[in-house]
């Protein structure tokens, strides 16, 4: 399939005229074109989007911040108290 589009693409090359554009130049030349076309199919994405709505986001941002405020303070606490045990067993261990 490859090697048939590439055939394609030679014959179309030398069935042109005897001018022809080097193909960066071309690529560089399409460039704008290709630009139009993205950002008109990024407006139409943006359209089909289900914005939420403000109560939505402030309810979504509370869950947030709560949840991070609590595995922070478990966190926290787990690393002391294990850091704690850790710490006890190693002087035990050089004490003995």
């Amino acid at each position: 399939m490859a090697q048939a589009a590439k055939l394609n693409r030679e014959d179309a090359r030398e069935d042109s005229s005897s001018f022809s554009i080097p193909e960066p130049v071309s690529k560089i030349a399409e460039y704008p074109r290709r630009l139009k076309s993205f950002l008109h199919e990024v407006r139409v994405e943006l359209k089909q989007v289900n914005w939420p709505s403000r109560s939505e986001v402030w309810s979504t941002t509370v869950v947030v911040t709560v949840t991070v405020a609590f595995f922070g303070l478990f966190f926290f606490a787990t690393d002391s108290v294990f850091g704690r045990a850790a710490k006890w067993v190693l002087n035990y261990f050089a004490n003995h």
